[in-house]
Order: C-alpha cells, then structure tokens, then sequence
C-alpha cells in the first residue's frame, strides 16, 4: 500500500495509538474514497492490532463479503456471485479464514455466525464444510440464539437438498416437532420428492398431533395428505429405524410391518375415523390397489366400499370410481389384439349386471342411514321385483320385516306385511299369503291403527276372491276380543293392539257393512246391536242401522235405534239423529199417535241449545199445525221466541205473526208485536215496528201507528235510519195534520240531539263536513281561507232549521167543523170469520142453526 503525503499524519498517529479504535476508524473515514482493497488492507493492520475488536472485524468481513457478493438479497438472504471471482479462487478461502481467524476470539456473537454461514451458502462447493460450520455455531451460541442460526440452517437444507435436508431437518424437529409439516412439504419439493419420508412423517403427526400436529391445519387434512401420498407410491415405505421422528415397533393408530408402513391399515383407520369422508377414502384405497396392479383386490374394495358406505354422497363417489375403472378396464381390453373373447363377455356382464344392481346398491344406503325406514324396505323389494326375482322378493320382505322393530319403525309398518301378502296373492300363492296375514295379527304395533288396516286388507282380500264366508270369518275374528274384558278402551296404549281391536269403528263398519251385503238381515241386527253394545257406535252407523231396519220395515225398531243413539249423544251430535227420527216419525204415523208425538218434540227440545231449537221448534209447529190445534202451534212459537239465538228471532217472530193472522185475524197479532219490540234487539225491532205500524194502519187505527212510530224512534238514528224516517213522514202527510207533524219533527230533533253525543258519530260527521267542504273549494276553484263568497252569504236569512216549516191558516178554516166520514172495518180484521159470514138476515140464519 502506497502512502501519499495526506495520509503521513494518519499514519504516525496510528503507530502512536495503534490500540485505540477510533485511531483506526479515524484514518477509514479519511480513505473511503480509496479502493476497497486499499480499505481492507488498513483493516487487516487495524485487527492485527486489536485482535478482540468486534467493530473492527465486522467492517472487515463486510468489506470482504462486498466484493464477492453483489446486487440485492433474494428473500433466502442470498446474493448474486461476482463473476470475476469464481468460486476457485483465492479470495473465497482467504475470506474464509478470515471469519475462522475472527471466531477465535468472537465466537459468542451470533452476528459474525449469520454472516459467515450466509457466506458460505454461496459456496455451493462446500457443503459439508458449511454444514458443519453450521453445527458449530449452534455448538457454541447459547440455546436461546439457537433461532438465529436454524433460521439459516433450513434455508440451507433446502438449497442443498438430498440426504442432507433430511438429516438437517430431523435433527431440527427434535427441538421444534410442531414444524413437522413443513418438513413434509419440504421434502415433496425436493428432486426428487421423497415421498415415502413425507408418508412416515404424515403417519407421525396423525399418531401423536399434540406433539407434531400445527395449529393452523386439522387432523383430516394430514389424513387426506397421507392418503394422496400413499396412493400415488405404490412401493413399500419403509421406515427409517434411527434417526427419525417414529422408531420402529408396534402402534395403536399406525401399524408398522417390520420395516415399512402398512397402507391398508392406515386407509381403513382415517375411514373408521373420519365418517363424513368416507367416500374420498374408499377411493384412495382402491386406487393404492390400482396403482401396485392388484385389480381384484381393488374390485374386492369397491365392493366392500358400496356395502358400507352410509350417505349417498359416498356412494356415488364410491360406485362412479368402480364404474370408471371397469370402463377403462374394458377399454384397454378391446385395444389389444390378441384378447380371450370369453374374458372379455365375462368382464362386459360383470359391468352390465353393476350398473343394472345400482338402484338396489343406493336402496342399501338408504336402509343403511334409516333401517327402520318402511318405505325404502317396500322399495327394496319393488326393485327386486322388476329384476324378475321372486325369491329376492320375498327375502327382502323378511330381511325387512326382521330389521324392523314394530316400536321403532319409521312409517306404516302395516303396509309393509300388505304388500307382502299382495306379492302373493298375484302369484295365486293364497295359502302363502293368509299365513302372511296370519302373521301380521299377531305382531305388536306401535298404533293400533295398523293391526286394523291388516284385518281390513286380509278381509278385502278374500272379498276379491270371492271367498265371501272366508271374508265373515275373519272379519268375526278381528272383531272378537281376547279377553272377556269389555271395560277395555280402544285408546289405551299401555295395552297390545290385539286386546283393543275388537273396539275399532272401521272393523265393525266393515262388519256390518258385509252382513247388509251377503247376511242375513237377523245377523246384520246382531251385529249392529253389538256395537250399540260396545259403544263404539258413531252417529253414522245409528242411522245407517235405523235405514237399515226401515228398509226392511221394522219400523218400530228403526225408531228404537234412533232413541239409542240420542243415549248416546248428546246436542250438537244429537240434533241430526232428532231432526232424522222426527221427520221418519211423522211421515210414518201422521196424525194416528199425536200424543206420542208431542211427547217426542217435548224430549227434544228440552235442553236443546239455541243454536238448534230453531228448526225442532218449527218442526213441532208445523206438525200442531197439519194434526194438531192451532192454539199449540202459536204456543210453540212463543216458546220458541224464548229459546232461539237473537239471530233468529226476527224471521221466527215473523213466522209467528204470519201464521197468528192466519188462524186468528190481525188483531190477535198485537201482542205480538208488543213482546217483539221488547224482545228483539234494536236493529231488528225497527222493522217489527214499520211492520206493527202498517198493520195498525189496515185496522184504520191512525193513533196507535202514530205511538208505535213515536216508540221505535228512540233507537232509529235519522242519519241512518232513513227508511224508517221517510215511512213515518209519509204517514203523517197522509193521516197527519200540522200538530202531529211538528210533533213527528220535535221528535226527530230530540234523537238526532241524543245520537249526537256519540263520539263516534261525531267524529264520521267531522270526516263527511270534511269532505263537503274539499267538493266544495274543487267545484269552486281556489279560494281565501277565511273568506266567504257572497252569494253564500246571502243565504243567511233562510231558517236555520231545515226541517221546520209554516202552515198558514185563515181564521175562518179554523171556524169551520171537521166533517166525520163513517168507514167500514176491515175484513183483515176478522181473519177466517169473515170467510165464513155471509150477507144474510137474522131470520134466515137462525133457520139455519136449528137446520144444524
């Protein structure tokens, strides 16, 4: 190194001081400008010197560093090589022992290791002395800078790859286990991948994952790693006995054979394990099976596979696999030239005959998910009956008839052992399909209503036969109960179905419905008497036996069983029995038993709800009416007026007035209408009252019409009652005069005012001013408010009452004498007497009495 005259003084003072540092640091500060070889070699002076000066030696390696390596750090750490240094020369061995002449003293400083290994990861041609400088850094750091230099290490590991990657990753996973998995995929990107390592690493994890397993990734996604690995090599595995994470020997979760991996076992585990991926693992098992060239074995897993699997999303996995490797089977088959033509038809109806069974397989998923399931067992054996296989048929209907549990089964079970018996009874196997029958009775189920439908079907059966008395026996048997017990109730569960069934409506009406057909009509009344017996009778079958019984003419007794029903029943069921037995009753007997009769309505309509008392009541007029006394009848009506619902009251008081004017005249009808207004509510009474007050009218009493008019009023509303208004002032214009007038408009005034304190009244003509008044600005344009037209104005000086008017009288009107005109009196009045009167003299009709 030359020495120029500037630096004559830096040099003195280095000879001076050439323990001190900032002697050295001085003098590098005047020579940056200098080379960088110029710079090392003041450098070298400056450590010779100070041999213990960390500073000073990392300036030096750096500067070393600097001149060999060049551009920007990729993200290992690594730089680009100076190319006019290769790798052979001299400068890399003595930068070499610089870092190692350095270390001698340094060797607790983590940062002059980081830099000397990242050196030497440049030299590709000095890995085992890298690795080793590599081990003696973490040999000489402390434990807890030991992530400083592993950091560097795997980096390494990866760039050298092979043997060497393993090793350094082994022996790191003993400190860290939790990275075993990025181990794996490190060892999958070597060249070549060493997947068989990366399996025993899988297997590793998945047998203990607290230890080697990573937070970031389940304990299925190993498994499906593993599987893919595994799948794809089809040699052994074999499993390192040192130096590895799992030593050899026996596992609960992994089983090793001797030295390898035992893949068969690892696959069934995960399916045993991992339930919702079943499908995907089956899969992998065959295909390892494929790969190593075994297709039977791999045929026999399909196989297996569609037997277990439990979802049908497995299952098409699983099958669309199975038919694919066929496929391609039969492919490569017909490709070759040389190929046995008896193979070949052998493997195409193995193939025909998995793809024809693949309704039936799915049928056994769906079993498998739902044994109990009714429907998918009936299915089953519908399946099997379209093959043409009646002996599949029939062992699919006992498999499902052992399978499913009578308390446990999902759906109708008894529609199960029915098509059992059907299946036999179109293949006129009756004998075979009476013992199903047999068979069927005799079986716990969970509802009663399915040991009903099996007597049901088993009678039906033999009707379509024709075996009529076979059909009364077994209905006669369904119907007999097994014990002498007749408390026992058909609704309760703690008891079997067979100890209630005897009760069971349908049977009995089944019964008697075969007795009407083919019996004779002594056993058709037993059977319908043992029902009554039983009390299990519903109102349909008491009538349908009094028709019976009517049909034949046993009147008497039609009319006995219609009196056992109403024991029965009581109202509301009773009514239609009463209105049935007192209709027939009548039409039988007419006028001949009147009191008998009597004696029935009045059981009728005693607790009889309102609701119903309308039409028994009218009924029992009407007959006083055609057979009876007239005076009764109106009696029943009045009674009637007592019981019926308020709804009804206004058609029945004006059947009642109707038929009163009839028998007795209109006068008779007073009463009447006075207990109507009493009784009925407002809105009906202002018709009664219009009604009352038009016959008042026809009698030609004008003051009794005007009170009625003025009695109504107080509940008819002038806003809304208009028709009742209008009736009462035509009246008064024709039979009124100027008092009773301003009496009629008094009146309306008066309620008007009370209607008018309603606050909902109030309210709907505050809404309807409303309205009138926006008609009134649309019509007149936009108007002022506040200001009012004129000609609205003018207006002021008419009345404000609207309704009051002026009569003027002249004095000489008011002198004269009102002239009394004599009328006759209405025929209404006499009703059905005046019929009878004929314009004759006393003479003559007092010869006609004694004539009489």
């Amino acid at each position: 190194m030359s020495v120029r005259e500037e630096d004559i003084l830096y040099e003195e003072e280095c000879l001076r001081n050439q323990y001190s540092v900032k002697t050295w640091l001085r003098y590098l500060e005047h020579k940056k400008s200098d080379t960088t070889q110029t710079r090392i070699e003041i450098l070298q002076r400056a450590v010779q010197a100070l041999p213990g000066s960390y500073k000073l030696y990392k300036m030096l390696l750096e500067l070393r560093m600097s001149v060999l390596l060049i551009g920007k750090e990729d993200e290992n750490g690594m730089k680009e090589l100076n190319p006019e240094y290769p790798l052979d020369h001299i400068l890399w061995q003595q930068t070499n022992y610089c870092f190692e002449k350095s270390l001698i003293l340094m060797h607790k400083f983590p940062l002059i290791w980081e830099l000397f290994v990242v050196f030497l990861m440049h030299q590709t041609n000095r890995i085992t002395y890298t690795r080793r400088t590599f081990d003696r850094a973490i040999k000489s750091l402390p434990v807890t800078q030991h992530d400083r230099i592993w950091k560097r290490y795997l980096k390494f590991a990866s760039l050298a790859g092979g043997e060497t990657c393993s090793r350094i990753w082994r022996r790191y996973l003993k400190i860290q286990p939790t990275m075993a998995d990025v181990y794996v995929e490190t060892l999958l990107k070597l060249d070549p991948p060493k997947k068989a390592e990366a399996a025993c690493v899988l297997a590793t994890i998945i047998e203990n994952p607290k230890k080697y397993g990573s937070s970031t990734r389940t304990i299925y996604q190993y498994w499906s790693q593993l599987c893919d690995i595994v799948c794809e090599y089809p040699d052994p595995i074999h499993v390192p006995q040192q130096d590895h994470l799992m030593p050899g020997g026996d596992s609960n979760l992994i089983a090793l054979r001797r030295d390898h991996l035992d893949v068969e076992k690892i696959l069934r585990t995960g399916i045993h394990r991992f339930t919702d991926q079943v499908g995907k693992l089956w899969n992998s098992l065959a295909r390892w099976f494929v790969i190593r060239g075994d297709l039977e074995r791999a045929r026999d897993i399909y196989e297996e596979a569609l037997g277990q699997v439990k979802t049908v999303r497995d299952f098409t996995l699983v099958f669309d696999s199975f038919a694919k490797m066929e496929e391609e089977i039969l492919n490569a088959m017909m490709q070759e030239e040389d190929v046995d033509s008896e193979d070949l038809d052998f493997r195409l109806a193995r193939f025909e005959r998995l793809l024809q069974h693949r309704p039936i397989l799915l049928n056994d998923v769906l079993i498998r998910q739902n044994p109990h399931l009714v429907s998918e067992w009936m299915n089953r054996a519908k399946l099997f009956g379209e093959l043409g296989s009646p002996e599949s048929v029939v062992k699919a209907y006992e498999e499902a008839i052992a399978s499913i549990p009578p308390k446990k089964a999902d759906g109708h079970l008894h529609q199960l052992w029915i098509g059992y018996a059907k299946f036999f009874e179109e293949k006129e196997m009756i004998e075979r399909a009476r013992q199903v029958f047999e068979r069927a009775t005799q079986v716990p189920f969970k509802k009663i209503q399915d040991l009903v439908q099996i007597w049901t079907a088993w009678v039906e059966m033999e009707l379509r036969l024709e075996n009529y008395e076979e059909a009364l026996q077994v209905i006669g048997r369904g119907t007999s109960p097994v014990k002498r017990d007749l408390r026992i109730s058909y609704n309760d569960e703690s008891r079997p179905p067979q100890e209630r069934v005897f009760k069971s409506t349908k049977l009995w009406s089944l019964y008697v419905d075969l007795e009407e057909s083919i019996g004779s009509i002594e056993s058709t009344k037993a059977c319908y008497d043992r029902i009554l017996e039983l009390k299990i009778a519903t109102p349909q079958i008491i009538i349908n036996f009094a028709t019976f019984l009517e049909e034949h003419s046993y009147f008497e007794e039609s009319f006995r069983a219609y009196e056992k029903g109403i024991e029965l029943f009581k109202y509301p069921i009773a009514f239609e029995i009463w209105n049935l037995y007192l209709t027939k009753f009548i039409k039988r007997y007419q006028g001949t038993k009147i009191e008998r009769t009597r004696d029935l309505f009045e059981h009728a309509v005693e607790g009889c709800p309102p609701k119903f008392a309308k039409p028994i009541h009218l009924l029992y007029a009407k007959y006083e009416e055609d057979y009876g006394l007239a005076r009764n009848a109106l009696r029943i009506y009045d009674r009637a007026t007592k019981k019926v619902e308020p709804e009804d009251l206004l058609d029945l008081y004006r059947i009642y007035i109707a038929k009163a004017s009839a028998f007795f005249g209109l006068v008779s009808t007073r009463e009447i209408y006075q207990k109507a207004l009493e009784t009925l509510p407002d809105k009906f009474a202002r018709d009664i009252a219009l009604q009352f007050a038009q016959m008042e009218v026809k009698l030609g009493e004008v003051d009794r019409s005007r009170a009625v008019y003025a009695y109504a009023s107080q509940f008819s509303n002038p806003r809304l009652d208009n028709k009742y208004w209008e009736e009462w002032h035509n009246f008064e214009v024709k039979y009124g005069n100027e008092d009773t007038y301003k009496e009629m408009l008094r009146i309306k005034r008066s309620v008007q005012a009370k209607y008018n304190t309603d606050a909902q009244l109030l309210q709907q003509q505050i809404l309807q001013a409303r309205q009138l008044d926006l008609a009134e600005n649309t019509d007149s344009g936009t108007r002022v408010a506040g200001f009012v037209a004129a000609e609205k104005t003018a207006k002021n000086d008419q009345p404000l009452n609207p309704d009051q008017i002026e009569i003027e009288m002249s004095e000489e009107e008011e002198e004269e004498e009102t002239e009394v005109v004599e009328q006759s009196v209405p025929s209404a009045v006499f009703g059905k007497l005046a019929q009878e009167t004929e314009n004759v003299g006393a003479k003559d009709r007092f010869k006609r009495k004694r004539a009489e």
